[in-house]
């Protein structure tokens, strides 16, 4: 029988793998594309975004889905209640 603390190692496994594979996406895209690499992020603090990049369009971008997941998150909240 599984207990939460089996899941808790395997959902800490998956984060951790998962931000592996991002930072290595990021290496490879700056080491094939140096000249033209545009990124950007976007953190989420609750229903609250913030968003990042390295020029206004990715910036724009970012912030743009950052609203979207802020939205679903509301609605799947009131949803709940």
């Amino acid at each position: 029988m599984r207990t939460s603390e089996d899941f808790l190692k395997v959902g800490a496994t998956v984060i951790f793998v998962g931000f592996i594979i991002l930072l290595l996406d990021v290496v490879l895209t700056i080491l094939q594309h140096p000249a033209s690499s545009q990124m950007g992020g976007l953190i989420m603090l609750g229903p609250i975004p913030i968003a990042f990049g390295s020029s206004p369009e990715i910036t724009t971008n970012m912030l743009g889905i950052g609203l979207l997941v802020t939205i679903l998150y509301l609605f799947l909240w009131k949803m709940k209640r």
